[in-house]
């Protein structure tokens, strides 16, 4: 069943006043987007508190960084090898029921982490954690062009990814917490309790996903008939201006894979913050895995505002390129400056909050671009396309730098690294032509 408008043919959108339009978008965003919010804040904190895990795992374990940084890395394989075939799923038979479906696998693997004992293991469970997640981002991307325009679209989408770095505020205190509190209860370390704790929210909200979450326009109970045939006329009407529509355009589009260059360099950053800010605070002299927690958030804090300032600017300025161009490049300069002076807690906090802020920002901006541009199959193969180059991009880059790390005993020269490629982001996005109905 593609999700499509079930609204009767032939009907006019009826002359809904602006004001009560505007209202119903309001209440339609209040009905879907916290329990949207809830559900990446779930998957990030399952996604990369093997972060934490770190602290003690690899001394628990006797795992290098190479080995880590493989096994952080190899989540993405698997994601990236089903997501395509996931994001069809959801298109074919709906958001509530596959959302619900990969919460609750994701929760269970999760959970199962607290039994690795060796590489092999880690291995295995990380790369199966990854087919069980497969397709949600992409998925939710996907499933806000369902119901939102696109000049409402990147603000919904910066209260979705606003997720991302909340996720981080709270679950970083909240992992170096239960690791520094439970270690040694019943007979388990701090890292095992911390993965079993966090995955039980996942199952939770995976079942309540199941009986809440709408499909479509057409099945909200809380729109009147008017108010969905003007809403959906919104999505039509930007449909019928986009030039890529079939599941082929999708895949062959150069548009698409430029997008998904563009992608491939700003995740690079995104997940290196994610899986290895942990080991660079504590390098730069805190042991403690509460305080270390407790620093953690900070960048993460920082991004929540900085994060819906610039999406709120793109959208009313209805320039994406720019604010993207922008914010990865300034994300760029605040980790090469905390990089640069990584020996001083205090410096190196302060490029790591300037540049994971503006890195995490330029996410919602990003996917402005790709779903004005794809419409119908195009847009449910060509965001999977781009969002599965970013997958590269995290497994890539975790694996890259935990082999840079053992090799070199640092991870300043993957940063500087780092630091290129978010520039090189910033200048190709440049180069995108702009949408025809932006």
């Amino acid at each position: 069943m593609p999700i499509a408008s079930s609204i009767p043919a032939g009907q006019a959108a009826s002359a809904v006043p602006a004001s009560s339009l505007n209202e119903a978008y309001r209440r339609t965003a209040w009905k879907i987007m916290p329990l949207l919010f809830l559900c990446y804040v779930i998957a990030y904190l399952d996604r990369v508190n093997v972060g934490f895990a770190k602290l003690q795992m690899l001394t628990d374990l006797k795992f290098n960084d190479a080995v880590y940084g493989l096994g952080a890395g190899i989540f993405f394989v698997g994601y990236l090898i089903f997501e395509i075939p996931s994001n069809l799923a959801l298109h074919r038979f709906g958001a509530r029921r596959w959302i619900a479906r990969i919460m609750i696998t994701w929760g269970i693997l999760s959970a199962l982490m607290m039994f690795v004992s060796s590489p092999t293991s880690f291995y295995i469970l990380r790369f199966f954690l990854g087919v069980a997640e497969a397709g949600f981002f992409p998925g939710i991307i996907l499933y806000l062009t369902y119901w939102f325009p696109v000049e409402r679209r990147v603000r919904m989408m910066a209260l979705f990814i606003t997720a991302n770095p909340v996720s981080s505020l709270i679950g970083a205190p909240l992992s170096g917490g239960i690791m520094q509190s439970m270690n040694g209860f019943a007979g388990l370390t701090g890292w095992q309790w911390l993965f079993v704790i966090e995955a039980i929210p996942a199952v939770i909200a995976g079942v309540f996903v199941l009986f809440y979450l709408r499909d479509r326009i057409a099945d909200a109970d809380w729109l009147t008939d008017a108010e969905k045939r003007q809403m959906q006329a919104a999505i039509d009407n930007e449909a019928s201006k986009k030039t890529t529509h079939t599941l082929r355009d999708g895949f062959i589009s150069k548009a698409v894979w430029h997008l998904g260059a563009v992608y491939f360099c700003i995740v690079m950053g995104q997940y290196v913050v994610g899986f290895w800010m942990p080991t660079i605070i504590k390098a730069t002299g805190v042991s403690q895995p509460l305080m270390i927690g407790l620093l953690t958030a900070i960048p993460f804090g920082a991004a929540v505002v900085v994060m819906n300032l610039f999406s709120r600017s793109a959208d009313r300025s209805r320039e994406y390129r720019w604010h993207l161009a922008i914010a990865s490049f300034i994300g760029a300069c605040g980790v090469f400056f905390g990089t640069y002076f990584g020996g001083n807690t205090i410096l190196a906090m302060i490029g790591l909050t300037v540049g994971t802020a503006f890195m995490i920002s330029a996410l919602p901006v990003f996917w402005g671009l790709p779903t004005a541009l794809l419409g119908g199959t195009a847009a449910v193969a060509g965001i999977a396309v781009i969002n599965s180059m970013g997958n590269v991009a995290g497994f890539l880059s975790t694996m890259l730098v935990g082999w840079i790390s053992a090799v070199t005993g640092s991870t300043v020269y993957s940063m500087y690294a780092l630091a290129g490629v978010l520039v090189l982001g910033s200048i190709l996005v440049l180069l995108v032509p702009k949408p025809q109905n932006l």
